[in-house]
C-alpha cells in the first residue's frame, strides 16, 4: 500500500536507535543513541528502541538485556516496547513476497571466493556485477537480491548534506536473503522503519551506503521513506571506528553523566564544563533545552584519546 507522506505538522516525530546485541553499549555507540534521542525530545517526539538480532550467530546471550541497563543507567528511556527482528519474521516474508511479486528479486548462487573475485570496489564497499542476474536460477537453496535499476540515486542528508551514487557501478544488485535463508539488514531495517512509523533515522555516517540500499527496498516496497541525518563516525586514538570489532572498551557505567556530556562535546554542542560533573539526567535536559541540530554538521572527526 502506498502512503503519501503527510504535511510535517501532522506527522508526528519518531526516531529510533538500533543496536545489534553482539557486545556491550561503547562510547560509539552511545554517542548515535544519544543524537538520536536529543533529535527526538528536542522535536517533542518519540525515541523508540530496536534490537537488530536477525543474524543470530553475531548475538550473544544476554547482551540485549545489558543494552537495555546501560540506556537506563544513561537515563535514555524509550518509548513502547522494544522491538526485537526475530519476532518478525513474517513481515520480512511477506515483503519478499512483494518483491518477487512485482520480478524484483532473483537467485544468486556466487559464493564468497567467487564475490571476492568478481565483485569490484565501490565507494561503500564490494558491488556485485551481476553474474547471476539474468540465469533465472531456483530461488529455493540461494541468495536472493533485489534487481536495481539503472540510473542515479540521491537523497539529501540533513547532516552531510547531497548524496548521490550511480545505481549499477556504485551499488549493483545486494542481497535481500542469504543462502541460508537468514532475512538481509537492508531489507529488515526498510520494514522495520516502516513497521515503526520512523520518521527520521540518525545513525552514524559509516551507514550512509546501506541508506541507499534501504530506499531502493523502500521504494520497491512503496513505503515512504523517512528523512536521514547521519553524524560523523567516533574514531580512538589511532583513527579507526571505535566498534566492537575494533575492541572497543565497554561504557563504563559508574559516571554516565560524564560519558553524556562528553558524547554533547562531540556532537558539537558546547556543554558547560560542569556538566561533567552531573548526573545523566540532568545532563540530557540541558542537551534537549540547548540542543542546536545544525552544530551536529560541523563536527568532522571527533576522536576519543585514549581509546581503543
Amino acid at each position: 500500500m502506498h502512503h503519501s507522506p503527510s504535511n510535517p505538522p501532522a506527522t508526528p516525530y519518531r526516531g529510533r536507535f538500533a543496536p545489534t546485541p553482539s557486545g556491550p553499549l561503547h562510547l560509539g555507540s552511545l554517542l548515535t543513541a544519544t543524537a538520536s534521542y536529543l533529535q527526538a525530545r528536542s522535536m517533542s517526539g518519540q525515541w523508540l528502541l530496536r534490537i537488530d538480532d536477525l543474524d543470530q550467530p553475531r548475538c550473544v546471550p544476554g547482551i540485549d538485556s545489558q543494552i537495555l541497563r546501560q540506556l537506563e543507567r544513561h537515563g535514555l528511556h524509550w518509548d513502547a516496547s522494544p522491538r526485537y527482528q526475530r519476532r518478525h519474521l513474517d513481515e520480512y516474508q511477506s515483503a519478499l513476497a512483494t518483491l518477487e511479486q512485482h520480478s524484483r528479486l532473483y537467485a544468486c548462487r556466487c559464493t564468497r571466493a567467487q564475490l571476492q573475485h568478481s565483485a569490484h570496489d565501490g565507494p561503500d564497499g564490494p558491488v556485485y556485477p551481476g553474474t547471476c542476474r539474468d540465469l533465472d536460477l531456483p530461488h529455493a537453496g540461494h541468495a536472493l537480491r533485489l534487481r536495481i535499476a539503472e540510473g542515479q540515486l540521491q537523497f539529501v542528508d540533513a547532516w552531510q548534506g547531497l548524496q548521490v551514487r550511480n545505481a549499477a557501478h556504485e551499488i549493483g544488485d545486494f542481497t535481500v536473503r542469504r543462502a541460508d535463508a537468514v532475512i538481509g539488514y537492508q531489507l529488515a531495517c526498510a520494514v522495520d522503519e516502516h513497521a515503526q512509523c520512523i520518521t527520521e533515522v540518525v545513525r552514524g555516517a559509516d551507514l550512509l551506503g546501506s541508506t541507499f540500499r534501504q530506499l531502493q527496498v523502500m521504494a520497491a516496497l512503496e513505503f515512504a521513506p523517512p528523512q536521514y541525518r547521519h553524524l560523523p563516525v567516533l574514531l580512538d586514538a589511532r583513527g579507526l571506528k571505535l566498534s566492537k570489532q575494533n575492541h572497543a572498551d565497554p561504557l563504563d557505567e559508574r559516571k554516565p553523566g560524564a560519558n553524556l556530556a562528553r558524547c554533547l562535546q562531540w556532537l558539537g554542542q558546547q556543554p558547560p564544563v560542569s556538566l561533567l560533573s552531573a548526573s545523566a539526567q540532568e545532563v540530557l535536559n540541558w542537551g534537549v533545552a540547548h540542543w542546536r541540530s545544525d552544530a551536529v554538521a560541523t563536527v568532522r572527526h571527533p576522536t576519543v584519546e585514549g581509546a581503543h
